[in-house]
């Protein structure tokens, strides 16, 4: 096998923050990192760049070390593209002559750059915007032109510091549609910082969540998805998270007591998963196959569209806060049950529902 696209070990103080962070990209492959803000993501990324130097670890490209504890290649001699979520075009130039600037500046011929900016602004579908500047640009536009001014320089690793999150919510999909077909026939390394679940799971070959300077999780999407194992992974994905012990009859004891699962056999530390879709909800004591229930208190309500998430506070001992938990449900039940904070409810999850595997 030869050399990691990108081998990086990020460490680094800058302030209250301390990181210490590994990325990987074995052949190629968009890397997305994910995390609450703070959590070190975007310092990452500027010492992947050499925007900030390293306090230890190293940052590798195709086997050429950028930068380790003595050494610190300059920003201008990395083979790095990079795109944030304000695409900084330059006013004055047209998004032809945006896109032809890298390689310009970079010692190409006047032809041979307008020939590379004409070259990326087709492969991302916007040929036709070539003379246009960027105050005549939707931002939408505007961010597929910075995105191929960013890959104009053939660089060996490309980094995206949360590209689409200043996008208006309709023009995101088409966008994000551009940038993965772009993506896949891109053949360096690319690390992509978002917020945005979907735009990592529908992006990334990779996902690594990052809490507090370290890392806390990370895997292929499907891994994630399927097992996380950790509070702000389970948010990111969508699940119910609970970390418990095993014991006898597949139960698992976690904070919200008991949970019955569909056979789970570890008998020690183990997380116990399951979708909001899975929990329902009842105005009173529900009896027959449902193993798991629990008296709840609603906490919010949220529409989106025809479903609505229910965070609900589980209630428990006096002495320790309530458990949460979230379900959600269709506008039809938000209107039968009179959903409301405060109000009093029964929750309840088939056992068949709930995931459960070792910590």
């Amino acid at each position: 096998m030869g050399p990691l696209s990108l081998d990086a070990h990020v460490r680094l103080t800058r302030g209250a923050l301390d990181l210490d962070v590994s990325l990987a990209a074995p052949d190629g492959g968009v890397v997305a990192v994910l995390g609450p803000n703070g959590a070190g993501k975007t310092t990452a990324i500027h010492a992947l760049a050499g925007l900030v130097r390293l306090g230890g670890g190293h940052v590798r490209v195709d086997g050429t070390t950028w930068a380790d504890g003595t050494r610190h290649l300059d920003p201008s001699l990395r083979a790095v593209g990079m795109l944030a979520a304000d695409h900084l075009l330059f006013p004055h130039l047209t998004a032809r002559g945006n896109v032809a600037f890298g390689p310009r500046s970079r010692g190409a011929s006047r032809a041979d750059a307008l020939a590379r900016a004409d070259a990326e602004l087709d492969a991302l579908g916007v040929s036709d915007l070539a003379d246009r500047r960027p105050a005549a640009l939707s931002h939408g536009q505007a961010q597929r032109v910075a995105l191929a001014r960013a890959l104009a320089t053939r660089p060996r690793l490309l980094l995206l510091d949360e590209p689409l999150s200043a996008l208006d919510p309709a023009l995101r999909p088409q966008v994000r549609a551009g940038l993965a077909a772009r993506l896949r026939t891109y053949d360096g390394a690319t690390v992509l910082v978002t917020h945005d679940p979907l735009d990592a799971l529908t992006l990334a070959d990779h996902l690594v969540f990052v809490e507090d300077g370290r890392v806390v999780q990370e895997g292929s999407p499907t891994e994630v998805v399927a097992r996380p194992r950790d509070a702000y992974v389970a948010h990111v994905v969508g699940l119910n998270l609970l970390r418990g012990r095993g014991r006898d009859a597949g139960v698992v004891d976690t904070a919200l007591g008991p949970v019955v699962t569909a056979g789970h056999e570890h008998r020690g530390d183990s997380w116990v998963a399951f979708a909001p879709s899975a929990v329902a909800l009842y105005s009173e004591s529900p009896h027959g196959s449902t193993r798991n229930t629990w008296p709840v208190h609603v906490a919010a309500v949220e529409m989106v569209g025809q479903t609505a998430r229910v965070r609900l506070a589980v209630d428990g001992p006096t002495d320790r806060e309530p458990a949460p938990l979230v379900a959600e449900v269709t506008a039809a039940s938000v209107a039968a049950l009179r959903l409301q904070p405060g109000q009093a409810l029964w929750a309840g999850v088939k056992a068949t529902e709930v995931t459960a595997y070792p910590a």
